[in-house]
This record gives C-alpha cells, structure tokens and sequence, in this order.
C-alpha cells in the first residue's frame, strides 16, 4: 500500500495492491486540512487500508474474486465499519471523521481513564469488541488516544526542561570543592602564586607577531580543558599566547592552577577583571545594564515556576524561556568580549573562546584569513546538514513583532555564532560596535525586555551587523550540549567543538558519547581533581 498526498493537501490517493491496478480517491474537501488534522488522516488511512489490504490477500490467495475498493469489499465481507455503504457513498465515511477530528475539544474533556485506549493494542480490542462499531466511534476513540498522549508527552517534556534547567544553573559539588581547594592552595604555597607569565615573558603579551588568544570564564576546571586542548593541538605551542579573564572570586584559583600546572612552551596569562584600570575606575555601561536586566526578570517573569504552569505555550517556547533565566545570562564573563578593544589596546587581532569547547586542531591558520575590513570573524548558522543546531536566522534570536525591530532588521538574514570568533580589533576601533551593543541593551531594558529574551547573542547580532565575515564551518561545529545525535564523524572531523546548550560536558547531564571528547583533556590523577571526586563517568 502507498499513500500519495497532493501538494495542496485537499485530497489523499491510496494505492493498494501489487503495480499499478486502481486507486482509491478520497476527497477531503474544499478547505485546506491543517496539519495536526492530516496526521490524523494518515493514521486513520494507514489503519484501515491496512485491514483492506489483508482481506484483499486472502481472497487472491484463496482464489477468490479480487476486490481492491471500499465499496467492493463493503459488499462482499460487510466491515462494520463501512456497513451499507457503496462506492458513491463510502466517500461519506471521512466526511465523519474530519469533522469529530476537526472538533476543538476543552482541556478537561480528556483526563485519562479507562475508557480511553492508552495503546494502539488497547485501541484495536476496544473496537473490536464494539456491538456495532461506526466511523464517528473511531475517530473519537482515535482522537481521545492521541490527545491523551499528546498532554501526557508534553508534560513529560516540559518536566525534562525543568529538570535540565535546574541542573545546569547549579554548580557541580565537585567543582565548587575544587574552586576551594585552590584558593586554599593559593593563600599557603607561594608556588600557586606565581606571576603570570613569568617576567621575562612578559613582552610577549603585547606582541603581534604571536597568536593571541583570549578565554573568559569562572570554572577553573573548564578553562584548564581549552587551555589545555588549545596548546596540545598547536602545531607551534611556542607561538602561542592565552590570555584568561576571570572575576575576583575565581582570581586565586585559577592563578593557583595555571601556576601549578604550566603548559610551556606556551605563554598563559591570568588576569581578574578589576585588574583592567578602565574598569575599576570607568563607568561600565553593562554592569549597569545587569543589574537593571536581573530586577526586570524578577520582577516581570515570576521565576521558573510560573513558566512551567503556562498550559497554552509550546514546550520548547518553554525550554527557551527557562534557558533565558540561566545564571550564565547574567554573568559578566558573558559580556566581556565587547570590550576587547580597550582590553588589549596593543593587539591587532585575537581569537576569543568560550569555556565550553575543545580544540582539536591547530588554529594558527585563522591569522592567515583575509577578513576583507571586517571585525568578528564567524561561522554562519543557518545553512548545514544539522538542521537543530544550523537552522538560525535574526528571528530565531530577535522579536520582529516589535517595531524597532521590524524596521532595522531581516527577519531571514543569517546569524551566526559566538564561541570561536576572529576579531579584527584594528578594525574595530573604527567603528561604533561597543556603543551600539550598549545602546540596544538600554533599548531592551525600556521596552522590558520584548526586542529578545535570551543571552548575549541577540545585542550581539546587532552590534555587528555589517561587520560579520563568514568563516569556514570547519573551524567551529555547534549543539554538542543540546543533542546527543550530533555526528560523531563530523564532530572528530571539525577544528573546534562547542558544547553550548545545557548539556555541558563537566554536568551529570551530558550526553556520554560526546562527553569523551572532553574528559581525555582532564587529568583524572591530578592530586586537586582525586580529592574532589572528580572522574570521567
């Protein structure tokens, strides 16, 4: 049996039987079917036709008369189903059941129970166990299951989000004991306290001619991951220069690691950000947009709580709004790369990463691309075999039924992706980017937060809008964080692997086939990560 379906979906061809021989022709009307209601229609059809399908071999094989239509086989074996029913009226049939189908029905009109099939097996007893079984009971016994399932899958999915959100808004026990530890480490050896880089290498910092890379983060043990991949996979370590921005808290001890576990010939740098004179003594128009952002959430999105008691929004529109509360959101190593151009006043170019990736490739060739005058060097997301992670345009990110929006931006323009990105910051002191990001943070705050809800990306797509330079997607493979599914192939085969999405490697909640790509970077014997019952499972 073969199922064809026009592309107007106003009728469905079934084609039964060996070759071409006769097809059955329903006609669905004159209004266009929605799609939940089509997935009905298919169900229903691949159900019966089935059946008649069946009945249609045991009379060849019995040599019988062959019958291969409704009206035929309504005839000769009398389904009760199709009762009294010839060609011309057999029509009528679907007719019934579009309209139960079509039926809305109200959230408490289907609770469960056992009058309601909870499988296709229960399905198939109840009707046959039906006195004198029609159409309209079909279909709604047949809608009740689906509709049953439906509430049931949702629940389940969004109760998944739920617990995936507050999982990877927490800090792991283990890291928090390493956090300690370190800082502990920090304030009794004179060892973990080393300046870095040594003395004599610290011309290096302000030299072009090395390949500067710059890494924000708060998590010790995944800045040690990037650090680590970032100079074992350099074909020229030498060359090399990491640079680590941290915030006060995190200062100690990620100086005590990086002092005890030195990756020459490398170069590392580690600064906190109130090392920078700007910002200790500048006015920093982020922060304050932070702390407006943090009271405007409390106060206007009622908490994690609220979002899953909304019963009319999809679950991912859900699983968007608990990722926009993340605590990473808030966080200013998120906010960082803005100001790399008064960071790193002497550096012509640098290449920024995030602490949720590993490198497995040399990545001196990104000096070698020619960005044509353009600043931030990334890899574009809308085009690629995966079409989860590589399906994002401006309104993926944006919302373009505000009119600020609406007016400034295409909503099928491409976006592309933070994590690995080139920046030209020659190229950047020429331009108006860190004012722009700024203002369109202000204008988010007034409008209470309706222009975007999630991260740093949007502010991020608009501020340097005509300054993007596509790069190879080779250099940069997304979503390891957000499906297990991901390619294992194409994930060995790319420069750098990004787990961004919930899923984080160094989480419980990691995907255990992608999180080995991650774990072979950790020193699982170090004496810091035995203690704190770090391991690989």
């Amino acid at each position: 049996m073969q199922l064809h379906i026009s592309p107007s979906l106003r009728h469905v061809t079934v084609m039964t039987g060996k070759g071409v021989r006769e097809f059955i022709k329903v006609k669905v009307g004159s209004r266009k079917l929605s799609y939940k209601t089509l997935f009905y229609s298919l169900l229903l059809f691949t159900f019966l036709m089935r059946f008649i399908y069946v009945l249609s071999s045991v009379d060849v094989i019995d040599d019988q008369t062959k019958c291969s239509t409704i009206g035929c086989l309504g005839k000769k074996l009398s389904p009760a189903v199709l009762r009294g029913r010839n060609l011309q009226s057999a029509s009528a049939v679907p007719q019934v059941i579009y309209q139960v189908l079509e039926e809305p029905s109200g959230q408490d009109e289907i609770v469960g129970g056992p009058d309601i099939p909870q499988t296709l097996e229960e399905f198939v007893t109840s009707m046959k166990g039906s006195n004198r079984p029609d159409a309209k009971t079909f279909a709604i016994k047949l809608k009740n299951m689906i509709t049953l399932l439906e509430q049931r899958t949702r629940t389940a999915k969004i109760q998944e989000y739920l617990y995936r959100h507050v999982a990877s808004s927490s800090i792991p026990k283990n890291l928090h004991c390493l956090a300690l530890r370190l800082a502990h480490e920090h304030a009794n050896n004179a060892a973990a306290r080393l300046q870095l880089p040594v003395p004599e290498l610290v011309p290096t910092l302000v030299n072009n001619s090395y390949f500067h890379f710059v890494l924000a983060s708060d998590n010790v043990l995944a800045a040690s991951v990037v650090a680590t991949s970032l100079v074992y996979n350099s074909l020229r370590p030498e060359m090399v220069v990491l640079h680590i921005i941290t915030d006060r808290k995190t200062y100690s001890p990620m100086q005590a690691w990086f002092s005890l576990h030195r990756l020459a010939p490398a170069v590392i740098e580690v600064k906190a950000l109130h090392h920078f004179d700007w910002f200790a003594k500048g006015k920093v128009p982020v922060l304050e947009a932070m702390e407006k952002d943090q009271k405007a959430r409390a106060q206007f999105r009622g908490g994690s709580s609220a979002i899953v008691a909304n019963n009319t929004e999809k679950p991912h529109v859900i699983a968007s709004k608990l990722q926009a509360m993340s605590p990473k959101y808030n966080s200013l190593m998120n906010h960082v790369r803005i100001y790399l151009p008064q960071m790193f006043p002497s550096l012509n170019k640098v290449v920024f990463l995030d602490d949720d990736l590993v490198v497995q490739s040399d990545l001196s060739p990104l000096w070698e691309i020619d960005m044509n005058g353009k600043v931030n060097g990334a890899v574009e997301t809308c085009r690629g075999s995966d079409k989860f992670v590589m399906s994002k345009r401006f309104k993926s990110y944006l919302n373009f039924s505000h009119p600020l929006i609406s007016k400034n931006f295409d909503p099928n323009e491409c976006a592309w992706a933070y994590g690995m990105n080139i920046f030209d910051l020659e190229a950047w002191r020429k331009t108006n980017i860190s004012e722009n990001y700024h203002y369109w943070l202000e204008e988010n705050l007034k409008s209470d937060l309706s222009l975007w809800q999630l991260g740093t990306l949007p502010p991020g797509l608009i501020a340097f809008h005509g300054h993007v330079h596509v790069i190879d997607p080779f250099w940069h493979m997304l979503g390891l964080g957000y499906q297990e599914n991901t390619s294992v192939v194409d994930v060995e085969r790319a420069a750098v692997v990004h787990f961004n999405g919930r899923a984080k490697p160094w989480l419980d909640i990691a995907f255990p086939e992608l999180k080995k790509l991650w774990t072979k970077y950790v020193n699982y014997s170090d004496k810091f990560i035995k203690s704190c019952h770090i391991t690989a499972a």
